[in-house]
C-alpha cells in the first residue's frame, strides 16, 4: 500500500494482446528462461491517498490478482474495449463477495456498451441472480473526474482510428494502445515526472507507437523516469533491449513496483 504522500505503481502486466511467450512462437524471446521476457496483457494497478484501483482488467486479471495479493480494489478504470482489456471483468466477483459491495467500473459511453454486450448477462436485469458480478458503471468524457477522490485526467489517444483514454494521476501518466496524439492532448502529458507509454516494436506499426517513436515523445516530455509497456516479442529480450534506451527510461516488466513521492 502507498503512503498518504506517494503513488504507487505496479506493473501487473506490460505485455500485448497475445502476450509473451506467443503460443506456438519458438522465437529466443519467447524461449528465455529470464521472468522479465514473460508479460501477461498490459494493466497497472494505482495506489494512493488510500485508494486502489486498476487501469483495465484483461484476460490475466485473475492471475495478476493473485500474484500481487490484492486484497481490495476500489474501481476499475479502462482505456478502451478490446478484449486484452476487459476480458478478465467477470473475475471482480471475488471483491464483490469480499467487501459486500459493487465494483465501481469508469469508462466511456462507448466502451459500456460494448462492455454490456460482451458481458451482457451482468448488466442485461432479466438475467441477475446471485452469483454474477455487481458493477456500479460511471460513464466518463474527456474531462477530469475523482475516484473516490483521486482526480483522474483523461489524454484521449488514437490507436489506429479508435479513441483510447490514457491517464494522468497527479504527476504519473499511463498511455497504452497508441500511436497518435493531438496536440492539445499531448500538451496534457507536459510536466509528468513519471511516464508509461506503449511501445510494440521497433518495426513500424498500424496502430501502436515503435520504440523509436515513443523515445521521441519522452524526449519532447522529458520525464524524470520513463517506462515502455505494451510490449511485443518482436521487441527482442528485455535485458538487451534494456541496455539500448537512454538513462531515464527502461522497459517495464511485470510486477514492477514504482513510488513517486509528493508534498
Amino acid at each position: 500500500m502507498s503512503s498518504n504522500n506517494s503513488i504507487k505503481l505496479t506493473f501487473l502486466g506490460t505485455g500485448t494482446s497475445q502476450g509473451v511467450p506467443v503460443i506456438t512462437c519458438n522465437c529466443n524471446v519467447c524461449l528465455s528462461d529470464n521472468n522479465k521476457d514473460n508479460r501477461l496483457r498490459s494493466s497497472v494497478l494505482i495506489e494512493t491517498q488510500g485508494v486502489t484501483f486498476a487501469i483495465d482488467s484483461g484476460p490475466d486479471f485473475r492471475q495478476q490478482m493473485l500474484r500481487e495479493n490484492i486484497q481490495h480494489l476500489d474501481a476499475i478504470v479502462f482505456t478502451h474495449e478490446h478484449k486484452d482489456h476487459v476480458a478478465g471483468l467477470d473475475d471482480v466477483r471475488a471483491f464483490n463477495f469480499k467487501s459486500k459491495a459493487s465494483m465501481n467500473i469508469y469508462c466511456t459511453e462507448q466502451v459500456f456498451q460494448n462492455l454490456s454486450r460482451e458481458f451482457h448477462y451482468v448488466f442485461d436485469p432479466k438475467f441477475l441472480y446471485p452469483g454474477i458480478p455487481k458493477i456500479e458503471p460511471h460513464i466518463i468524457t474527456n474531462q477530469l473526474f475523482k475516484v473516490k477522490g483521486v482526480k483522474v485526467l483523461p489524454i484521449e489517444v488514437f490507436h489506429y482510428k479508435l479513441p483510447v483514454f490514457g491517464y494522468r494521476i497527479g504527476d504519473v501518466t499511463y498511455i497504452t494502445d497508441a500511436n497518435k496524439i493531438a496536440p492539445e492532448e499531448f500538451e496534457k502529458m507536459r510536466g509528468s515526472k513519471i511516464l508509461v507509454l506503449n511501445a510494440l516494436r521497433k518495426t513500424k506499426h498500424i496502430s501502436h507507437f515503435t520504440l523509436e517513436e515513443a523515445l521521441a515523445i519522452i524526449k519532447e516530455i522529458q520525464p524524470e523516469k520513463a517506462y515502455l509497456t505494451h510490449i511485443s516479442h518482436l521487441m527482442g529480450r528485455h535485458d538487451d533491449v534494456n541496455k539500448e534506451l537512454p538513462d531515464n527510461v527502461e522497459i517495464a516488466y511485470d510486477g514492477l513496483q514504482v513510488e513517486l513521492y509528493f508534498q
